[in-house]
């Protein structure tokens, strides 16, 4: 049995979420920045299909990436190091941040559906506003063509999802991201839910309390300024790789 959120009601313990599904804690029937914003700040996040009300999850274990484990492979380094050069393909942060969270909704709707409703858009573009979510961008002049996007919470980050229209644009996204929280004293990067994919950049499992432990620390944390890396591009953070 899961909890049922009213407005203003707190979340439960993060220790109360199901065995099955892994993780599941509590349903509610709106979801606003306000909401995520304390929802972060425990270790929390929101993952629902259209139509479903407000599904909150807390997952033992959590798939995380120390940024300072991040694994590059020979192809993806010799990527990495030709964006740090290039005239061509730019890398931003926060550029556009309602076109990144749009990308990754149409990418995964046209792959195996989505989660990343009109609601959802909404509240983390009201994030975006105050500074608590961000997007990582590689563009060729005006196009898209690969990303992601967070939140970020004093000195956490979390992964929410990425895209890519073209071989490793998202990988450089992450890349680019890895460098930004390593030169901020940022030591882990919140992934969510195991993957392969995940795995093979140097993603790896650990206990939902030993995460949520170092949120509680993390959060309370100095933010990040993120004016310092909104002033044009970053490919030169690819060139160390």
């Amino acid at each position: 049995m899961i909890s049922w959120l009213v407005a203003g009601a707190p979340f439960p313990p993060v220790e109360s979420a199901l065995d099955t599904p892994n993780g599941l804690l509590a349903a509610s029937r709106h979801l606003d920045a306000q909401r995520l914003a304390e929802a972060y700040a425990l270790g929390i996040f929101p993952w629902y299909s259209p139509g479903d009300p407000v599904l909150w999850w807390c997952p033992d274990p959590r798939m995380v990436l120390v940024p300072a484990e991040f694994h590059v492979s020979r192809s993806l380094r010799k990527r990495l190091r030709a964006t740090a050069h290039s005239s061509r393909e730019q890398v931003l942060v926060d550029r556009d941040f309602g076109e990144v969270i749009a990308a990754c909704g149409d990418t995964r709707a046209a792959n195996e559906g989505t989660w990343i409703t009109p609601e959802i858009r909404r509240a983390y573009a009201a994030l975006h506003a105050r500074d608590l979510a961000h997007s990582i961008e590689v563009r060729r002049g005006d196009e898209l063509i690969g990303g992601l996007y967070g939140v970020s919470l004093g000195r956490m980050f979390y992964g929410e999802s990425m895209f890519t229209r073209e071989p490793d644009r998202s990988k450089i996204a992450l890349a680019t991201l890895v460098q930004i929280m390593l030169r901020e004293n940022v030591p882990v990067i919140d992934c969510q839910q195991a993957s392969s994919h995940l795995r093979s950049l140097g993603g790896r499992q650990i206990s939902r309390a030993v995460f949520c432990d170092h949120v509680a620390n993390a959060v309370r944390r100095d933010p990040i300024d993120w004016s310092n890396w909104t002033r044009g591009p970053l490919n030169e953070l690819l060139a160390g790789y």
